[in-house]
């Protein structure tokens, strides 16, 4: 039976380094979400800032944090690798003045097209409102040269995280947290005039949140060695072969975004609020997805990408299914806590200020679905970078487009019953579909790989899983009236369900003997007995 290389233990120690940082960055999210809930609750406001945020999102994902991000450090750990300080320099300096020309170009295109792009993401009968097709016009507007700050943030991220810093690119984040809390709420009360919608503050500190994620890695870029050198050349082979990689990807690691694009559509034509209680979900649905499914893709891209730059195929196969058993055994638990506990964690962080009891309820009820598909989602995180690392992006592509036709037919047959859940459902159903997809597809370009090995990781974690949400289920019913006298006994009572499940769900594993959180507890003590 395989075990973990030492690759692997790199791969789940930089993780960890990655999953803090993400970790800090996702709860000051959660407090920027906390935020708009107070101020804004579900409905007219938040809704239209939604919808504008998800043009500027779905581009950060084309161009940003996906497509370029994935295809630029595939080609910068090669040049790295095999050609040398002197044109690995080059080649970044290089893609950084491309990218932000190009981007220019797009958001002058965007803001003076964004009435149009609004009312193409739009139903009618959000369309009926001219006051929030308004709002959502001037949102579109402030908003868009946002896409240029995250995308260069991307680029810095790649350099850093080949050059083997993984902490302050996945602490960047947090930044933008902090700038969009602190900047944007204090904009938002400057703003709050009659006739001036306070969330136009929020949508200003978006901007600050951007820039501040960009700025905030140059120290470390500057201390590992790059110097900006204005550098365009359109015929450079390494850029060439990052816009190859890029232009089919585009489609092939925006299946997500494309098909919140789509529910987006959808959702606008159903009960006011379902777009923002969709949104809270979401956000709170890509906490474990960012501490979990993005710090191992991160982690493991560089290493993914030399093995494949080497022809090193059977430690690429041996660090792709352990990568992939690390993923299943910290989002199959996840999932089933966010299962059972949505009502009292959405509570505890949402209803406050204009955020109701109703709004925590149908929230909740849209976590649940998102969280169907939080295996899939993650995995899917950790499959891509494979193709990357073999040139190969045609088939994200068609995972891409199979998991879009799968998120439309979800919505067509269960919208009607369902409601706003049918577009949570949707998204947890086209990830799963592109998960299996893009499995099979890996499973044959790499040759096969240890179906038992992962078969046997599943068999632990769910077993694991099982007794986790049993023990939930029981402590919580127990403790449940208790927790319903205030926010402290809620808080306390939450706090005491997540550690304790997680405690119980670590220690049955370690149990089971998972290699992979084997190597994690045995390195960490080994470093504690050092200590002592």
């Amino acid at each position: 039976m395989q075990r973990p290389a030492e690759e692997t233990s790199r791969i789940a120690s930089s993780a960890s380094k990655v999953s803090i940082a993400v970790m800090c960055s996702r709860v000051l999210g959660l407090i920027r979400e906390q935020a708009f809930a107070i101020m804004f609750g579900a409905g007219f406001a938040f809704d239209s800032f939604v919808v504008a945020f998800r043009i500027p999102n779905l581009l950060r994902d084309l161009f940003g944090e996906g497509a370029l991000s994935a295809a630029f450090v595939t080609v910068f750990a090669d040049y790295d690798e095999t050609r040398g300080p002197g044109a690995t320099w080059k080649l970044a300096g290089n893609v950084l003045v491309f990218i932000t020309i190009l981007l220019s170009i797009i958001t002058l295109l965007g803001i003076i097209f964004a009435d149009k792009i609004v009312l193409a993401l739009v139903d009618a009968d959000f369309e009926k409102i001219p006051d929030k097709v308004a709002l959502t016009h001037l949102l579109t507007m402030i908003m868009f040269p946002f896409l240029i700050f995250i995308s260069l943030s991307s680029v810095v991220m790649g350099i850093l995280n080949t050059k083997g810093r993984f902490f302050v690119p996945a602490l960047a984040s947090s930044f933008f947290n902090l700038g969009s809390i602190i900047g944007g709420v204090s904009l938002a009360f400057l703003l709050g005039e009659p006739n001036r919608p306070s969330i136009v503050g929020m949508a200003i500190g978006t901007l600050i949140g951007g820039l501040l994620q960009f700025g905030g890695q140059l120290p470390s870029l500057v201390r590992s060695g790059f110097r900006f050198k204005p550098n365009l050349d359109l015929k450079d082979p390494g850029l060439r072969r990052i816009l190859k990689l890029m232009a089919p990807a585009v489609f092939g690691l925006a299946a997500l975004q494309i098909n919140v694009f789509i529910n987006t559509y959808f959702a606008s034509s159903l009960q006011e609020g379902s777009i923002s209680w969709l949104n809270y979900a979401f956000r709170f649905f890509q906490f474990p997805v960012g501490v979990f499914g993005v710090a191992i893709s991160v982690a493991a891209l560089p290493l993914l990408s030399r093995q494949a730059a080497t022809s090193d195929f059977s430690s690429l196969r041996e660090t792709f299914t352990s990568s992939l058993t690390m993923a299943f055994s910290l989002t199959i638990p996840a999932t089933v806590g966010l299962i059972l506990l949505a009502d009292p964690i959405i509570r505890l962080i949402f209803e406050h200020g204009n955020f109701s009891a109703v709004d925590t309820f149908k929230t909740a009820e849209a976590l649940r679905f998102y969280a169907l598909g939080l295996f899939a989602y993650a995995s899917v995180k950790v499959m891509v970078p494979v193709f990357y690392a073999l040139d190969d992006t045609r088939y994200p592509v068609a995972g891409s487009f199979l998991a879009v036709g799968a998120n439309i037919l979800i919505i067509l047959l269960s919208i009607t019953p369902l409601q706003h859940k049918a577009m949570a459902l949707s998204i947890s159903g086209a990830m799963t579909a592109n998960f299996f997809f893009l499995g099979a597809i890996l499973y044959r370009k790499l040759k096969g790989y240890s179906l038992s090995y992962i078969g046997t990781g599943l068999v632990k974690v769910f077993s694991a899983a099982l007794l986790m949400g049993l023990y939930l289920f029981w402590s919580g019913s127990f403790i449940h009236n208790w927790m319903q006298r205030g926010f402290f006994n809620e808080l306390s009572g939450v706090l005491i369900l997540v550690l304790s499940g997680a405690a119980v769900y670590g220690i049955t594993l370690y149990l089971l003997k998972l290699q992979e959180l084997k190597v994690l507890v045995d390195k960490l003590l080994g470093r504690v007995n050092t200590n002592i």
